[in-house]
């Protein structure tokens, strides 16, 4: 009780808000998740195979006095995106007795280096469905349950903004996400819901193995104004700024989030 009251008393409190943190067993989407639940949140931990380490993530919430459950779903399939809604919904009532989500963070990702004369079809289907079409389905699959006043925050990337010629797939699906971002909030203003993207730039994750490696990310670091690559840390603080009501009055943003990478 001691802990809820501190929470709501400082202006990035969580308290009575429940999120949905998508790719959230590793990298920028566990520091989002655990950034929520620290806040809290109710934080529902999305993975697809990594389950231990998602468990991990809920635990982690769960000791430090937050509430955490995990959700498996395998974006990369086409109805994977109504099958991680429907198993939201069900949790959602059978853990509250009722079925509100407050906050969406759809952070699920697969990335993809190649040239263009490199991609194949199967390759293009993968990257799209799940950094663009899974997110397109899983915001109108919960729209019906978002609450007024709700959260929809999308992960993008800095490759929308500055030229990677080897993320010939990966760029113009982020580049999608950012169209949708946009016109969404829009749509939803109304509702008092505001909807962002992020752009992190380059970030020490099990995903970027360039910025994890102490020698490449020196490398990389002379490109960035702060001078180091990212940390998950970094990303999340920005998400849960835009999750708290502190982020109120942005919404149809794509928030540079690469500490000053190839300005």
């Amino acid at each position: 009780m001691s802990q809820n009251r501190s929470q709501n008393q400082t202006p990035d409190s969580l308290v009575g808000k429940t999120a949905l943190v998508t790719g959230a067993s590793r990298g920028i989407g566990r520091a989002i998740a655990l950034a929520l639940g620290k806040r809290g949140a109710h934080v529902a931990v999305h993975y697809n195979a990594a389950g231990d380490a998602a468990i991990e993530v809920a635990g982690l919430i769960q000791r430090e006095g937050g509430h955490a459950w995990t959700l498996q779903a395998d974006l990369s399939q086409a109805d994977g995106a109504a099958t991680l809604a429907r198993e939201l919904r069900r949790t959602l009532l059978e853990r509250n007795g009722v079925d509100g989500l407050d906050i969406l963070v759809n952070n699920a990702g697969v990335g993809l280096r190649a040239l263009l004369a490199d991609v194949t079809p199967q390759d293009f289907d993968r990257v799209l469905q799940v950094n663009l079409k899974s997110p397109f389905f899983l915001i109108q699959q919960t729209l019906p349950f978002l609450r007024g006043n709700g959260r929809i925050i999308n992960i993008s990337s800095m490759g929308t903004r500055a030229a990677y010629p080897e993320m010939s797939v990966y760029a113009p699906a982020k580049a999608g996400l950012e169209a949708l971002s946009l016109l969404l909030a829009q749509q939803l203003g109304e509702r008092g819901i505001t909807v962002n993207a992020v752009l992190p730039g380059a970030t020490s994750t099990d995903l970027n193995p360039r910025a994890r490696d102490p020698e490449l990310s020196r490398v990389i670091a002379k490109s960035v104004a702060l001078g180091r690559v990212g940390q998950p840390e970094d990303i999340a603080d920005i998400v849960a700024f835009l999750a708290s009501d502190q982020g109120r009055w942005i919404t149809g943003q794509r928030i540079d989030a690469t500490g000053g990478q190839r300005l």
